[in-house]
């Protein structure tokens, strides 16, 4: 759940999303927390008011659970060689990879390992991307083809959290040429293969409470309006991040754990119009994002979404941010994807985990605690893929 790009040395903000680097760049913000808490503050009314009456996908051949990814990022002085980690994965049973930009030597260690991959552009790029069809089709060449034979692509996505922001008004023509290319190249046009699409934050929605009412911001939907009729056109997923994570951090008095962990003990704490009750965040977010997207398709089931990123900190000194919080979150998010959300029973969410391990040299605190695997390969805590 996260938003626009500022430069490192600059004060960060507060936020319920992820910050993230990409390269050099730090992004952070915070106009979905308060659309959160907004929410938070009506959810438990709610809540008290029930208890005061009483009241993935893709499959692949092995057999790790369905539809359940881990993100691989590589801000760090001490990861593993991309072989060694192409192994963790593999013995591990987790199925798809997502990277967030290209990297030559990580996709060469992926040739022949049956895994899934989501390989994402520089945000940086998207301009060029949108504006000249040769950079799409030179991306394409050195990133996609000569991979494509031994590589199993799922999806391009064009930026990272973009919208709403500078450079958010690339991304459809980024999709546009990136799919000319890939048609070019023999890999399909957005119909074979491999799709394009983006990843974005929960700061895309102006409301969200009741999930039902969810619906893109003012600021998002110049963009969003466009991009999801596009993608439903295509047939195209959306990818989404959702961390419950931030929302609790900011306001554990109001936010009950047990609804952020996806606990299966967990009381309803939201009721929808008509009736259906959430027992975790993770499907509430996912829902409002739903909702929004069929408000603009007007198809209901007219464009899947993917968990492109979800997480929980081991440590960092953030407010429950511990280890086994952190196990908790993410053993009953494994078991619980399969089932579907109260928007789409039993239809699992493609979703993938942040991170596969805990990155030194991102910025001091939480962010360098979302690993599964410390640097040595060493498991932070067991997850049951």
């Amino acid at each position: 759940m996260a938003t626009g790009y500022i430069k490192h040395g600059e004060t960060p903000r507060l936020r319920t999303a992820r910050p993230r680097l990409e390269r050099t760049e730090e992004r952070k913000t915070s106009s979905d927390i308060l659309l959160l808490l907004q929410s938070i503050g009506k959810m438990t009314m709610i809540a008290l008011w029930a208890a005061a009456c009483g009241l993935v996908l893709f499959c692949s051949s092995r057999s790790g659970v369905e539809g359940i990814g881990v993100n691989y990022g590589l801000i760090g002085d001490n990861l593993p060689s991309p072989d060694k980690v192409v192994s963790l994965y593999i013995a591990h049973n987790i199925t798809d990879v997502r990277l967030f930009h290209p990297d030559t030597a990580v996709l060469d260690a992926l040739r022949g390992s049956g895994l899934g991959v989501v390989l994402g552009t520089l945000n940086s790029d998207l301009a060029p991307l949108a504006s000249d069809a040769s950079y799409a089709a030179s991306w394409v060449a050195s990133y996609v083809a000569p991979y494509a034979s031994s590589v199993r692509f799922r999806y391009i996505n064009a930026g990272n959290e973009v919208v709403p922001g500078e450079g958010s008004e690339h991304i459809l023509e980024a999709i546009k040429n990136l799919e000319s290319a890939l048609s070019a190249a023999g890999l399909g046009n957005g119909d074979g293969p491999v799709r394009v699409t983006t990843a974005v934050a929960t700061s895309v929605l102006g409301a969200s409470f009741p999930p039902s009412h969810g619906a893109f911001s003012d600021a998002a939907m110049p963009v969003m309006a466009p991009l999801v009729s596009y993608l439903a056109e295509r047939g195209s997923p959306l990818l989404v991040n959702a961390y419950p994570y931030f929302a609790y951090a900011a306001d554990p008095a109001s936010v009950p754990l047990d609804y952020a962990l996806l606990s299966p003990s967990a009381a309803p704490a939201v009721t929808d119009d008509d009736g259906v009750q959430y027992v975790n965040m993770f499907d509430a977010i996912v829902d409002a994002v739903h909702a929004a997207v069929e408000k603009v398709t007007g198809s209901g089931q007219g464009v899947e979404l993917v968990v492109s990123e979800t997480g929980w900190p081991s440590g960092g000194g953030g407010y429950g941010a511990s280890v086994e919080n952190a196990a908790a979150y993410m053993n009953n998010l494994v078991r619980h994807v399969g089932s579907g959300t109260p928007r789409r029973p039993g239809k699992a969410v493609e979703t993938y985990i942040f991170a596969m391990f805990n990155e030194n040299q991102k910025p001091e605190g939480v962010e360098r605690y979302f690993g599964l695997f410390q640097p040595d390969m060493t498991e932070v805590y067991h997850v049951d893929f």
